[in-house]
């Protein structure tokens, strides 16, 4: 479903159903773009908002549930909605992740492992019977606002020595932090859509998407 040899940009959506089908149809139509239903999305619109962005968007739609528990259940519930990729917070229980991991292959759709919060990914990933598709390196948003709270990048390196993983940037990416996010060896670059009001990094919703997303697919290629 991913290739190694191509980087991708993931747009986020994390307000409600309205301003994301205002803002899909400015989106330019990529391979490389994969959308995001995000937490805050999905707490709003639930199943129902998943299914109507995979029905709008022909590529890959990434249902960011940072599941916790009950892993099988909830997998299921975002692949029936339509998402071909699923998250999961990494400081969940071991049992969790293996869960999690093995529905995800069952279903056909990629694996995400958010190591939000997680001080060492490799502790994550050491008791795990089979690797995730995706590590995803994130600097949360509220992180944003402490300017010490950097985007991990040392991570990746340490990660790729021991597994076969796509690694995925996120947390207030912009054209520099994109840059740096696969110069660091990033596959996947996370950028929100954001509110003009908004305090954190991304593409205002006020803005020429599809030109800046074309931006960044240039930037990241």
């Amino acid at each position: 479903m991913l290739d190694n040899n191509i980087r991708y940009l993931q747009l986020a959506f994390n307000q409600d159903l309205g301003t994301a089908m205002n803002a899909l149809p400015r989106i330019t139509r990529d391979p490389r773009i994969l959308v995001e239903a995000g937490t805050p999305f999905i707490k709003r619109e639930g199943a129902h908002g998943i299914a109507t962005l995979a029905r709008r968007w022909p590529g890959i739609v990434v249902a960011d549930m940072k599941v916790a528990d009950g892993a099988a259940d909830e997998v299921s519930m975002a692949a029936e909605a339509g998402a071909r990729a699923v998250t999961v917070l990494g400081n969940s229980p071991v049992e969790t992740l293996r869960f999690f991991i093995a529905q995800c292959k069952a279903l056909g759709i990629l694996s995400m492992v958010d190591m939000l919060g997680v001080e060492d990914p490799l502790q994550v990933l050491r008791p795990l019977y089979t690797p995730p598709d995706v590590v995803v390196i994130h600097r949360g948003r509220d992180e944003e606002t402490n300017r010490a709270k950097m985007i991990r990048y040392r991570q990746i390196n340490r990660i790729r020595s021991k597994y076969d993983v796509f690694i995925s940037a996120a947390g207030g990416v912009d054209l520099k932090e994109a840059r740096s996010a696969v110069f660091n060896g990033a596959n996947i670059v996370v950028v929100n859509l954001v509110n003009p009001e908004d305090p954190w990094g991304g593409i205002r919703t006020t803005e020429d998407i599809g030109a800046l997303s074309r931006q960044f697919l240039e930037t990241i290629s």
